[in-house]
């Protein structure tokens, strides 16, 4: 039984896979259309319905049906061309969101690795040191950029324009950063192959400047648009315009504007013109490679393209253009040209001893310098060299000109600042020869000796020294002016012997020699090394009657805001010569202007008074010389010491000082010189020449030795009759043609007896240390000779 009814179990077979049967072969969504015979199955997909449950079984239709009706396919809707466009805009938005999230993010990124906004401050620009001349004139700006801030109403309205036009046309209209100047100049930049718009706002520039490095990163490219951003915010447009055009590198060490046109204009930038406004805008791209020192063509080339730009912002007319490309090109030296540059170095080495600190503000600083002065001394040193520097081999001069107080009126440290800095006038030491000897002979007349005091010209030896005249010539007894007018070396040899060169050195001190000078015999012509502005400015003591004329340039240092930090005071000097000193001093060395050496430095109407050096082997040739109004010294030779051909201080450099002292006295009444050029006498002591029981060699005189090796007496002192020896150089001088003739008159010329030949090359001054005694040539007897027995 139980297998009749396990039997009776029928088990039908299934479509459905386990799953629920639908009995009637149809699926939802199926309907019959007409009679039975012709009626159609149509299938139809469910619609999806948000609702429904995903998990609920899926119906599906029989696999007989299936196979007898295949169902219709989908119809695809034609997108066609507007299709695509919403295509493409939808696809775009899509990215555009994402690359705004990207861009929002990195931006957030790099903005939180600077520091907070509120800590954002404008860096204080570098001090500058403006420099100014006796007249307030502008001499150099000092500093690392080069020049000082100037106002935008201040400078030429050309040249905000120029910048705007050339780097930034929608400056007034962006917000900091600019997308349609960024996209035009990308499309520009593929146009034409290669860079030549950037897409940077004068504003990015800005503060890329002022606080960032100029690395090209993306960190660094975000961080510029936030703190242009930031600029935009915070300061106006022109405040902007403004702070950019006094801190952006115009190239050749020049920052802003006013350092730019002094730089490559001589000029203020409130008085350049639309043509150099045009080449300014133009550096700004590349300011090393389009500087007109560098390549004045390529700064030219720039300078028509930014006149067209600021034609086509409506800022110029086409009359402009032409007016501007008419101008003769600038032509720019490769570094700051002028001999002023060597007073604003000087300026600046002396500055931080003045006001106690490092410079840490923008300063206004005084000078003593004349400005027209200064223009005259230049003149005068490249007339000179470009005359006769090359067939001489001189390659190289320097002046320096004080005034009574030591005041630098004209200091020129070379021949061409823009080719050498380095300054000869002060940094320089050279040997002064016998420019030295007026410390020599000052330090006799005050261990009693006079002017008229004789002694004998003569080869004479001093240990292993013997020093000798030019072309060993030997006048026999002679008075100290004599010996200085011709500048002979024996006798100054016996005058430093005598006194001691401690003594010497004392007097060179006092008037104002600081370099370090050796105690030997050789101090007499001049063998220790001193610098051309200590030398002139100890001569300036005899200008101005005995008084120490310490040399100086700086008068006041003020802020910007007119605090004083330094004002010089010379309104109590001291003394340190006594007058009659002074005077006889004076009338020897007017001597060797009107007699002498240095009749070559003669001015037409002066009195003046100098002396002229010359060192071994004319490697060095100096003269330095005074009237009332200036004290002037001039150098001439080489920086590698080679020997110039025969020049001596009575030839280059005297004539350079004559061009230099005749320009500088034009239009004032001539004066003259302390002493008026008169010896003083007045029964003072005059040294006696040695009697006939005294030793019989000069040698064993200078040194105060007898024969026998008995220590003698110096000579003894009586009163003398006055012997007045004047020099009346104002009356010589009157002819302003030519100099006077050489062999003037016994009555008129106390020096007459020396015995050399005029010519163009006066009577040198060279000593030599250590050379054998010289022979000397056969010369008159004299007094003196029969006193000693010869």
């Amino acid at each position: 039984m139980a297998d009749k009814k396990k039997s009776r179990q029928r088990i039908e077979p299934s479509f459905s896979s386990g799953r629920e049967r639908i009995d009637d072969g149809f699926n939802a969504g199926e309907r019959v259309v007409g009679s039975r015979r012709s009626a159609k199955t149509y299938y139809q997909e469910p619609e999806p319905d948000e609702d429904e449950d995903e998990d609920e079984p899926v119906v599906q239709r029989p696999r007989r049906a299936r196979s007898r009706r295949k169902p219709a396919r989908r119809a695809r809707p034609r997108r066609g061309f507007f299709g695509f466009i919403r295509s493409t805009i939808y696809w775009g938005l899509v990215l555009c969101l994402w690359a705004g999230i990207g861009l929002a993010g990195l931006v957030a990124y790099y903005g939180s690795r600077m520091p907070s906004a509120s800590t954002w401050s404008i860096p204080e620009r570098p001090p500058n040191v403006k420099i100014n001349d006796l007249d307030g004139t502008l001499l150099a700006n000092r500093g690392t950029t080069g020049g000082e801030a100037v106002a935008l109403g201040d400078m030429s309205p050309y040249i905000p324009e120029a910048i705007v036009a050339i780097e930034d046309r929608r400056f007034y209209s962006h917000f900091g950063f600019d997308p349609i100047g960024l996209g035009r100049a990308v499309v520009t930049n593929v146009l034409t192959g290669h860079a030549v718009q950037g897409g940077s706002t004068l504003t990015q520039q800005l503060a890329k400047n002022l606080f960032l490095s100029p690395d090209r990163t993306l960190e660094r490219k975000v961080q510029e648009v936030l703190l242009a951003l930031w600029l935009e915010h915070k300061y106006t447009k022109d405040q902007i315009l403004t702070m950019y055009l006094n801190r952006v590198y115009f190239g050749s060490n020049a920052y802003g504007v006013e350092a730019a046109s002094r730089r490559y204009f001589n000029k203020s930038a409130k008085d350049v013109n639309l043509g150099e406004a045009a080449m300014l805008a133009g550096l700004v791209k590349a300011p090393s490679r389009l500087s007109p020192a560098r390549d004045p063509a390529a700064a030219e080339a720039r300078a028509q393209l930014v006149l067209q730009a600021m034609h086509d912002q409506g800022f110029i007319s086409e009359a402009d253009i032409k007016t501007a490309m008419s101008q003769p090109p600038t032509r720019s030296k490769s570094y700051w040209t002028g001999a002023e540059n060597y007073v604003a170095d000087m300026v600046m080495d002396q500055l931080p001893k003045l006001i106690g600190s490092d410079i840490k503000e923008d300063l206004i600083v005084d000078t003593t310098l004349d400005m027209s002065l200064e223009e005259k001394a230049e003149k005068a040193l490249e007339d000179v060299l470009a005359k006769d520097g090359k067939k001489l081999s001189a390659s190289q001069a320097s002046l320096v000109s004080v005034d009574a107080t030591g005041a630098i009126r004209a200091l020129v440290g070379g021949r061409d600042y823009a080719q050498s800095q380095f300054n000869r006038a002060v940094t320089a030491k050279r040997q002064p020869g016998s420019a030295f000897k007026p410390f020599v002979y000052t330090a006799a007349l005050e261990a009693g000796l006079t002017p008229n005091s004789i002694r004998n010209d003569m080869p004479v030896k001093i240990g292993n020294w013997a020093p000798e005249n030019y072309e060993q010539r030997y006048s026999g007894p002679v008075t100290l002016a004599t010996a200085v007018a011709q500048s002979l070396n024996t006798v100054a040899a016996q005058l430093v012997a005598e006194v001691g060169p401690d003594q010497v050195i004392k007097v060179a001190r006092r008037l104002g020699i600081e370099s370090d000078l050796q105690a030997n015999a050789s101090i007499a012509l001049g063998t220790s090394e001193v610098s051309l502005l200590e030398l002139t400015s100890a001569y300036a003591t005899f200008m101005n009657g005995g008084f120490k004329a310490a040399p100086h340039v700086i008068t006041k240092v003020t802020t910007a805001s007119g605090k004083v930090l330094y004002q010089a005071n010379t309104d109590n000097p001291q003394r340190v010569l006594n007058p009659d000193i002074v005077a006889n001093m004076n009338a020897m060395m007017a001597g060797v202007i009107a007699y002498g050496t240095g009749k070559a430095a003669r001015i037409p109407g002066w009195q003046a008074a100098g002396k002229s050096g010359t060192t071994q082997s004319f490697r060095d040739a100096l003269f330095v010389g005074f009237t009332s109004h200036l004290t002037t010294g001039v150098w001439f030779g080489n920086d590698d010491g080679k020997s110039m051909r025969k020049v001596t201080g009575g030839g280059l450099p005297a004539k350079a000082w004559k061009e230099f002292m005749v320009a500088a006295h034009k239009g004032i009444t001539p004066t003259p010189i302390f002493g008026g050029g008169q010896i003083i006498d007045n029964g003072l002591p005059m040294a006696q020449a040695p009697n006939g029981d005294q030793p019989t060699t000069i040698g064993n005189i200078i040194s105060g030795i007898a024969d026998g090796g008995q220590v003698v007496q110096q000579p003894t002192l009586q009163q003398r009759p006055i012997q007045p020896q004047t020099v009346n150089q104002t009356a010589i001088n009157e002819d302003p043609q030519d100099l006077p003739p050489a062999n003037l008159a016994d009555d008129t010329n106390p020096y007459s007896s020396y015995p050399y030949d005029s010519g163009d090359i006066p009577p040198a001054d060279i000593g030599d240390n250590g050379v054998p005694v010289a022979t000397a040539r056969p010369h008159r007897s004299s007094l003196l000779d029969v006193i000693l027995g010869r």
